[in-house]
């Protein structure tokens, strides 16, 4: 049995001409709105028990509308939500805390909303002041926070028991390093338990290290379900698309989909991969010095060329990326017919497994201004020990160890 059902799913929001015609509606009358605006429409996916969903989109796609109907905060105005567990989310900074009560009312106050009884709440709460590590000001009132503060507060308050589904928004986006791998720590403990796992957020690493599948929203519908590389390549071409631009999704010989966008004014005419001995390689070793040569052509007048690459695990989290824009190597006013050859030296500095090459040619510091071709997958090679010693891990930093003998001194 699915834990969260989301069947048909549509939010409105209605301006009437007055209240009372607001209340007649509500009562089942007949009630014509001013205006009428759909965030979302036609929502359907299901959560399976200690599945682990990430839902992305570009800002105002109805993320956070969507999570505050699946947490019962707001009514759908068509088709209905099913939820078969306790639900412990943080929507917003803050989840809303009295700014006048210190941080112990509010934990009362919030584990109080969410079901415990005083005796649990007692029980609970120095495992909620000792994860929250705010020291004294615990004991303050919350108006004199720091948006890091509250944000340790309110995660330390709902996750202080374990839910059958926990829902994240991207509040943890902000806070410190240290408390963010705190909190993503005490996250996969829940999913080792079985805890079903909802976030939200831009952090593609986030994602892709804490789930196994994606769902993207765009103008209020889902348009990709699937997993998460599969997902953010689409999310980012959407991202890039522009005005007589095109997005296409194909099936790449490694059996995951390929993702390509652009608009064609320069496109990439080819990638390779050569080892140490100057040699066409699908297999290299651990930090062996490699070249990834790089063919564009430009096919209509453009000011600017800029080529950009990145280096993907297997599990589609970046590894590396950078671009011409950075190193100060923008082709400028190139003309139309030219074509450029990049040479790009490194060494595969990376722990054994497969990995692939994305590449993008654009125009500034980024594809969002003008994206002439992005492709994912455009290669992909893998990564042996053949000579090192041996280790773990997705990057290889060789430690030089020196281990001393110290006499007791009598």
């Amino acid at each position: 049995m699915s834990v969260l059902t989301v069947h048909n799913v549509g939010k409105a929001f209605r301006r009437y001409s007055s209240e009372w015609k607001r209340f007649a509606r509500w009562f089942g009358l007949p009630s014509k709105p001013v205006s009428e605006h759909w965030v979302l429409r036609n929502i359907n996916f299901s959560i399976q028990p200690g599945e682990a969903v990430g839902i992305i989109g570009q800002n105002g796609a109805g993320k956070s509308t969507l999570l505050k109907m699946i947490t019962g905060t707001l009514q759908p105005s068509e088709g209905r939500v099913e939820v078969n567990g306790r639900i412990a989310a943080i929507l917003e900074l803050g989840m809303g805390f009295s700014p006048e009560l210190t941080g112990r009312q509010n934990v009362i106050h919030a584990a109080g909303l969410m079901g415990f009884d005083l005796q649990q709440i007692q029980q609970a709460i120095p495992s909620i002041e000792a994860f929250a590590e705010i020291g004294s000001y615990f004991d303050e009132p919350v108006r004199t926070y720091s948006s890091g503060m509250q944000v340790r507060l309110a995660f330390a308050v709902a996750t202080a028991y374990r839910p059958e589904i926990l829902i994240v928004d991207e509040a943890l986006s902000v806070g410190d390093t240290y408390f963010q791998h705190k909190s993503f720590s005490r996250i996969r403990e829940f999913q080792q338990q079985g805890t079903t796992l909802l976030i939200v957020s831009h952090d593609r690493s986030a994602i892709q290290s804490l789930c196994s599948r994606a769902i993207l929203i765009e103008k209020g519908s889902v348009v990709q379900d699937g997993e998460p590389e599969q997902v953010f390549d689409y999310y980012n071409a959407l991202v890039a698309e522009k005005e007589n631009s095109t997005v296409t999704v194909k099936q790449h010989k490694s059996g995951k989909a390929q993702t390509s966008s652009g608009t064609g004014e320069a496109k990439i005419e080819s990638i390779t991969l050569y080892n140490s001995k100057g040699e066409l390689a699908e297999l290299v070793a651990v930090g062996e010095q490699v070249e990834l040569r790089i063919t564009a052509v430009v096919l209509q007048p453009i000011t600017s060329l800029v080529l950009g690459y990145a280096i993907k695990d297997r599990l589609g989290q970046l590894v590396y990326g950078t671009n011409t824009w950075h190193t100060e190597q923008v082709i400028e006013q190139p003309c139309e017919g030219s074509v450029y050859s990049f040479n790009i030296s490194f060494p595969a500095n990376f722990g054994e497994g497969g990995y692939s090459v994305v590449v993008a040619l654009h125009d500034r510091e980024t594809h969002m201004s003008a994206n002439y071709d992005w492709r994912d997958l455009a290669l992909v090679f893998n990564v042996v020990n053949l000579d090192k010693t041996k280790f773990e891990g997705g990057c290889w930093n060789q430690p030089s160890i020196e281990v001393k003998s110290l006499d007791a001194i009598n």
